[in-house]
């Protein structure tokens, strides 16, 4: 089957709903009301109350800038109407923030369902506006019965009034990120209702960051959830600008400056991962997986995958016989990018993988009958048929979680003696996260989950001098002194990572508590001669600095005499 090709500019994480970018602000926790009873009435601000008439349905209430739809009524003192919507034979609607009815009514609005009726009581004497004949008066109408027929969620995208979306039917739960890849249908209108772009009834595909359309559209795609349908107006900055846009494809040109509305439907979308966080593999899903756990470290996975090169020519296929391919996660038994991708995967879950040079293959390979160019982009059709699924930490018992820790630290070991530092660092990491809770072990394992702990921290700390990581060295040694202070391997290891650091005067201390501790100990001793070494480059150094400076000055003064003589001549 085809797929379009992922270039892509950026990795974002899924939005929040439509207010994610305000934050709430701190203060006192509120318990909420409990719900109000029919004819029962209750204070909603100072100078509003609310009496319930009829229940409406669910539980979301309308906010501000939200495009209310209601039936209303407004009583006189004497309890006759004064205006009705109903006389009028029709529904009002309008934005909710504007007091189109009468001032503070909104505040009320705010606090109704779907299909609810109730009772508001104003101070008698209000601003008041005719929505029919828009004057405005302050007359004693102090009761408006009002019922909230329907409303519609209106997002101002850029917080300018740029683009102002109007969200007529929600979609599920699947936010749309920048990397995601989108089918939509669309119609753009100029105000008078010419069509000036249009896609074709199934829709079209593309992706969210290639600004399809206008500037306007990524930006509106960003705050939809698939399956959602709205209607958007765009003001000229967002659309075509002065520029405006030439008639194409049989449609009439969009003149300079025009103000335009998009009616857009989110028809699907295929999520986009951004797997190593630099944009080098990017994983695409195809058909969502089951559950939420993912396959960790070392554990064994099952898969079945097509790998091409980007013209779509496949040179390798596994899995498709009567047994998925199986190799370990981790274990660089497969290149790493399809090794990580694999790594993000649910059970189940059906993903195109794209991996660049750097974690595919550099060189040029052999495989099978085709050679795979160097620095090539591969493409990867993946599914994940099952993995092993290891015990969690909670579910061990003490013995078991030494077991495991202790086999985590054997791989460690093992890596380390091959050079593979950094895979080793993380066998380490992994060991000390099943033994680091000493007091959930029985007496008798707490000695040896503390020389466990000891151990892995010194390892990963040798792996990290390795990594030319010296601050993560120094926070395992000091780790270690912590509990052994006199512990000579951890005391060599944060001197040697001072050195490196040019902390010299903190290594010096490390190296003379470690001779305090063993004096006879030759790798010490050669550190220190090391550090002996490093300051007296230093002194050197400091000291040809020194020499310069005082040169410099030297001749500043030697010229200021001179200058002296020739002015007295």
């Amino acid at each position: 089957m085809h797929r379009s090709r992922i270039t892509l500019s950026s990795a974002i994480a899924a939005r929040e709903a439509r207010d994610s970018d305000e934050e709430e602000e701190p203060g006192e926790v509120i318990e909420s009301a409990p719900p109000l009873q029919v004819g029962e009435e209750r204070v909603v601000n100072a100078f509003l109350k609310k009496k319930l008439l009829k229940p409406g349905s669910g539980w979301e209430t309308p906010v501000f800038e939200d495009e209310v739809t209601v039936q209303y009524e407004g009583l006189l003192l004497d309890g006759t109407n004064s205006d009705s919507s109903k006389e009028k034979g029709q529904l009002l609607t309008y934005r909710l923030g504007q007091d189109e009815v009468a001032s503070g009514l909104d505040q009320g609005i705010l606090t109704m369902k779907k299909g609810e009726m109730a009772l508001f009581t104003l101070p008698s004497s209000v601003r008041y506006v005719n929505p029919g004949a828009q004057s405005v008066s302050s007359i004693s109408i102090c009761q408006f019965k009002v019922e909230l027929v329907s409303w519609l969620t209106v997002v101002d995208i850029c917080k300018d009034r740029g683009i102002i979306k109007k969200v007529l039917s929600s979609g599920d739960d699947m936010q749309t990120g920048d990397l995601d890849e989108v089918k939509v249908k669309y119609e753009l209108r100029l105000l008078d209702g010419t069509v000036v772009a249009k896609t074709p009834e199934g829709g079209l595909q593309f992706y969210v960051s290639q600004e399809h359309l206008c500037p306007a559209l990524p930006r509106v795609l960003k705050t939809m959830k698939k399956g959602e349908k709205a209607t958007v107006t765009v003001q000229p900055q967002y659309a075509f600008g002065e520029n405006g846009r030439e008639a194409e494809n049989g449609f009439p040109a969009i003149p300079t400056n025009s103000e335009l509305i998009i009616d857009l439907e989110l028809l699907s979308l295929n999520p986009v991962l951004d797997v190593t966080g630099d944009l080098k593999v990017l994983k695409k899903i195809l058909k969502v997986g089951e559950g939420i756990r993912k396959p960790n470290d070392g554990e064994v996975v099952w898969v079945r995958y097509t790998a091409m090169l980007e013209d779509g020519k496949i040179f390798e296929r596994k899995g498709f016989d009567e047994v998925p391919f199986e190799f370990v996660i981790d274990e660089e038994q497969v290149i790493s990018g399809l090794d990580r991708a694999v790594a993000t995967m649910l059970r189940g879950e059906l993903s195109q993988v794209t991996i660049k040079p750097e974690y595919g293959f550099r060189n040029e390979v052999k495989q099978g009958d085709m050679v795979v160019p160097a620095g090539s982009t591969l493409l990867y059709e993946v599914e994940l048929v099952n993995f092993t699924k290891e015990k969690e930490t909670c579910e061990m018992n003490g013995h078991e979680k030494i077991e495991f820790a202790e086999r985590m630290k054997k791989a460690g070991n093992d890596l380390y003696k091959i050079g593979k530092f950094q895979r080793a660092a993380k066998k380490y990491d992994k060991a000390i996260d099943f033994v680091n809770e000493v007091e959930s072990f029985e007496s008798g394992e707490k000695k040896l989950v503390k020389t466990l702990r000891v151990s892995c921290w010194l390892n990963h700390a040798a792996c990290s001098l390795k990594l030319n990581d010296f601050h993560r060295a120094i926070m395992l040694c000091s780790k270690v002194l912590d509990i052994e202070f006199c512990n000579v391997k951890a005391l060599y290891r944060r001197a040697q990572a001072h050195i490196e650091a040019a902390d010299l005067d903190l290594a010096k201390l490390d190296i003379q508590k470690a001779l305090e501790s063993d004096p006879e100990n030759r790798e010490v001793m050669s550190l220190q001669k090391t550090l002996n070494q490093r300051q007296l480059e230093n002194n050197k150094r400091d000291a040809k600095i020194y020499a310069n400076m005082f040169e410099g000055m030297r001749k500043d003064t030697d010229v200021a005499p001179k200058k002296l003589k020739v002015d007295k001549a």
